[in-house]
């Protein structure tokens, strides 16, 4: 299978940078694919799991935290606001982060809720990963 190179971005240090054979990202109007010779494409990205195929099958996914996508020239470029590999997540840390948010959301007021809600998402995505890194 045809194969491109794959950079996930964020503020602090290149999370990925490798040749794949498809991503499946997680955007704001629904996820979406791109393999190789895509046309070109900008899109706003969201909470989620970004999958990735690597050129050799291995099946990967990567805890994603909003952003943008570029796709041009057999080059997809992802400037995520943060993101994480599967074997980076510390899962007690994230287990406490959910209860945290759970927390936050049962007494959050009118001014919080949404907030409280973006961190419950944002650690179960954290949770998803591992999960789904686990059976692939």
């Amino acid at each position: 299978m045809a194969t491109f190179r794959l950079e996930i971005i964020t503020p602090d240090r290149v999370v990925l940078d490798d040749k794949v054979q498809s991503v499946r990202l997680p955007g704001v109007q629904g996820s979406f694919g791109v393999l190789a010779n895509h046309a070109p494409l900008v899109a706003e990205l969201t909470v989620g799991p970004i999958h990735v195929v690597h050129a050799n099958g291995d099946r990967e996914y990567i805890a994603a935290s909003g952003g943008f996508v570029r796709v041009e020239n057999n080059r997809v470029t992802v400037l995520a606001n943060a993101a994480e590999r599967a074997e980076e997540i510390d899962i007690a840390r994230v287990q406490a982060a959910v209860e945290r948010a759970k927390a936050r959301l049962a007494e959050a007021g009118a001014g919080g809720y949404e907030e409280a809600r973006e961190a419950l998402r944002r650690a179960m995505n954290r949770l998803d990963v591992v999960r789904r890194n686990a059976d692939a």
